[in-house]
């Protein structure tokens, strides 16, 4: 049975109470805190059937949303559904350390979590205890961990006054890896460096998967990586094409894409700009092949036109919103089909999911 409660007109949201008789797919979920935290959605489900669901998700959306009927075979890539985040913010209220609860900003005190790699299950531990010293400062609200395996990054997200550098060498004493500064994340053949700021992919099973995807069906003479970040896709392109332009807006990740490229000592010309900035300066010069991974509020109607008026043979779109996906895609599908579509289930346990779309000119 459910409770119901009419949110809007057209939309009714429920919330479960019991189970009369349980699915053939239904599981005990893994961790204590499922139902409560926000973290994970789906623990409930066995996995084979969480990746259907998300295959069915995806096809939906884009028939609703975009009014694309694709009924070819979408391609599923996964890998280890539990502890695979390398990334995650902890929030902190009342001497509680932990993660929000469902539709809340409440904090929900762990001590653990099932779906993050396991030198954040430490720090996380660490900092459950830590929160309820005399040294803890009150007025942190969040943070933020991130791991490369070997080495922690502390990032504070939000708190009411500054925190001073002796918080970070308290954190050092019950958290040996803990490094100030920038990381350098072993992935795709590449040691990438990441600031606190920049993005980086969070599955630290699926980065190659993915970037493989993305890129290893295309070579040439030119691409183009238009939401480059820190340069994850860029350099693999690099590796298959003569040259390719990396294009990133972003303070922080723009500094770490030069530092890449530099590195990778591979033909790759970073541009500080938009995805919009970056078309329309260099009109008339198209690649052969251009890769787009926005974020979650996807591309746009301006950039869509942008990348239309240049005409590349390929294009491939990366997105982690099937919403905003169905909405660009619908644009695009009016000089490009679909070659191929594979959904990167880079968030086992949740509802969220990658897609990589793979576009060529008609």
């Amino acid at each position: 049975t459910i409770h119901t409660e009419r949110a809007k007109k057209g939309l009714v949201r429920g919330s479960l109470l019991n189970v009369l008789e349980p699915s053939g797919q239904r599981v005990t979920p893994r961790c204590e805190y499922f139902g409560h935290c926000g973290g994970c959605h789906y623990q409930h489900a066995n996995y084979e059937h969480q990746l259907a669901g998300k295959v069915a998700i995806l096809r939906e959306t884009l028939a609703r949303l975009g009014r694309i009927d694709y009924s070819d075979e979408i391609a599923v890539i996964s890998g280890e559904p539990w502890f695979y985040r390398n990334r995650i913010q902890l929030h902190f209220r009342n001497s509680r350390s932990g993660f929000h609860k469902q539709n809340s900003h409440e904090v929900q005190a762990i001590n653990h979590c099932y779906i993050s790699a396991p030198e954040l299950v430490e720090a996380i531990a660490k900092f459950s205890e830590a929160v309820r010293r005399p040294e803890w400062p009150d007025f942190l609200r969040s943070l933020e961990l991130f791991s490369n395996g070997s080495e922690l990054q502390l990032n504070v997200l939000d708190t009411n006054r500054p925190v001073a550098a002796t918080f970070f060498e308290w954190c050092g004493t019950f958290l040996p890896s803990l490094v100030q500064g920038a990381l350098y994340y072993p992935a795709a053949g590449f040691r990438f460096r990441i600031s606190g700021s920049s993005f980086f992919q969070v599955n630290r099973f699926l980065i190659d998967a993915l970037v493989e995807e993305a890129t290893a069906a295309y070579s040439g003479q030119h691409a183009a990586d238009v939401y480059a970040g820190v340069g994850l896709f860029s350099i693999a392109l690099a590796k298959r094409f003569t040259r390719v332009d990396a294009v990133e807006r972003g303070a922080s990740a723009s500094r770490d894409l030069e530092v890449n490229v530099a590195e990778s000592r591979l033909a790759i010309r970073p541009f500080k700009a938009t995805a919009e900035q970056y078309l329309a300066s260099t009109e008339g010069n198209s690649p052969d092949f251009m890769l787009a991974d926005p974020p979650r509020s996807g591309l746009g109607r301006e950039t869509v036109a942008a990348l239309l008026s240049r005409k590349p043979a390929y294009l491939t779109l990366v997105s982690c919103d099937p919403a905003t996906l169905a909405r660009d895609s619908r644009l695009l599908l009016t000089e490009y089909r679909i070659r191929r579509l594979a959904l990167v289930d880079l968030f086992p346990q949740t509802y969220h999911f990658e897609t990589v779309m793979h576009l060529e000119r008609r």
